[in-house]
């Protein structure tokens, strides 16, 4: 439990500074119009912290935690990631003016998407594994 806790800590200070850097970024550049560049902060603080809180709160319960645990948490930490570097990538881009070509933007949308289905797989599989800890008598 003391690992979810832990984690979710890890994850609220890249939110604050995901955040931190959107504002003065932007600011920086003189930039007003929407940016993928705010997700970054909203990514890490729901799918981040908050994820873990509730696995912490979950464990706590259920005791879901099993032998392939780590190893779908390591999917979910790879697809966050992957996924805010990429919506950060794109962020940086749009506040800079930069114009991409197709390919590059492309690889940019297809690396999120690949971050975004990681996390969407291993956070089936977490809820799996919570719904089999769910004892028979509580629904």
């Amino acid at each position: 439990m003391k690992r979810y806790s832990n984690t979710a800590l890890v994850y609220a200070i890249l939110a604050m500074v995901g955040g931190v850097f959107y504002r003065e970024f932007t600011k920086f550049n003189g930039f007003t119009a929407r940016t993928t560049l705010s997700m970054v902060h909203t990514h890490y603080f729901l799918l981040g912290m908050v994820f873990f809180l509730l696995l912490l709160v979950l464990e706590k319960n259920f005791s879901f935690t099993g032998a392939a645990t780590g190893r779908v948490l390591a999917v979910y930490h790879v697809g966050l990631n992957l996924t805010a570097v990429m919506l950060a990538v794109r962020g940086v881009i749009q506040v800079l003016g930069n114009t991409l070509s197709s390919g590059v933007n492309a690889a940019i949308s297809g690396m999120a998407g690949i971050g975004h289905i990681l996390l969407g797989v291993s956070l089936v599989l977490l809820l799996l594994q919570v719904k089999r800890s769910v004892p028979a008598a509580q629904g």
